[in-house]
């Protein structure tokens, strides 16, 4: 892998690009602050705009490092910023795969999310699609997961239109430890 950190890719309806403290107020009101976006990531719904820029301002400190991969999801007509989409190594995925990750290398997990109001217009699986492009081409890596909480088929249902094939259940967990039962999903460069 020659890892090149986040690099700006465009779609035909999408800019990724890094993150800044001035998209606090957009990343707060369109996706951070809704607790039906965040009920199945991570973290939980921001509660205020400091909290999102407390979050943006670790991310831009990060920016410059070649193994860190954030996006902001921009609509490329309205400028409006939808969503976000990152990889992250997935150290606690080491296990599990159908695959020979002794061969293929360390996992990597792509996360995702979108504002409501942009749900089901297809925007999250064309960010997915440019970001697993540019990891197998530009960073040359050999695969990629994708994990989603049992109850998110939305998310599923992205993964497996970008490619993404189910392999095994795993139990991820939140970052406040709380368990949830997951789905694990891989996508092998050869198999593109």
């Amino acid at each position: 892998m020659k890892h090149c950190g986040t690099q700006e890719l465009e779609t035909g309806r999408l800019l990724l690009r890094q993150l800044t403290i001035d998209d606090s107020e957009m990343m707060f009101n369109n996706w951070a602050s809704d607790p039906e976006v965040t009920k199945y990531l991570r973290w939980n719904a921001h509660r205020s705009w400091a909290e999102t820029a407390e979050t943006l301002n670790e991310w831009e400190k990060h920016y410059s490092e070649p193994t860190f991969y954030q996006w902001g999801v921009e609509n490329k007509r309205s400028g409006v910023l939808m969503g976000s989409i990152s990889l992250m190594p997935a150290n606690e995925l080491r296990t599990g795969w159908h695959l020979n990750t002794e061969l293929l290398g360390p996992a990597w997990e792509v996360g995702y999310a979108l504002g409501r109001k942009w749900w089901d217009n297809g925007y999250m699986t064309e960010a997915l699609c440019a970001v697993r492009d540019y990891w197998f081409n530009t960073v040359d890596a050999a695969w990629l997961a994708g994990v989603h909480a049992n109850e998110n088929v939305a998310s599923g249902a992205v993964l497996q239109k970008a490619g993404f094939v189910y392999d095994h259940d795993v139990v991820d967990h939140k970052f406040d430890g709380t368990a949830v039962p997951c789905r694990a999903y891989h996508l092998v460069k050869e198999e593109l």
